[in-house]
């Protein structure tokens, strides 16, 4: 299994914002997702998640949010792509 670092968490938050929505980390009992606020797009994770876990997290929400790869710049839409294969080899193994 592939483990996530930092890194790659801050890559995913970069893609976020380059679509316009704001990565949030806030503590309490509720399912993380994405939402629109007041005409702000937000994406609100919980606080008490590891690495792993944010990172998950964020490809879920990316993977509804992104309908077309063709939003991203090439450098993220080939970060992404790459994130994707990988999450299909675990999933393929398990």
């Amino acid at each position: 299994m592939i483990k996530y670092t930092k890194p790659t968490l801050h890559k995913l938050e970069e893609i976020c914002r380059y679509l316009n929505y704001n990565v949030r980390y806030e503590k309490g009992t509720f399912n993380s997702g994405y939402c629109i606020v007041e005409n702000n797009s937000v994406v609100v994770i919980n606080k008490f998640f590891d690495t792993d876990g944010r990172v998950n997290i964020l490809l879920e929400i990316l993977n509804t949010i992104i309908h077309d790869e063709n939003q991203l710049d090439e450098r993220h839409r080939q970060f992404y792509k790459q994130l994707l294969k990988n999450q299909d080899v675990i999933y393929k193994t398990t």
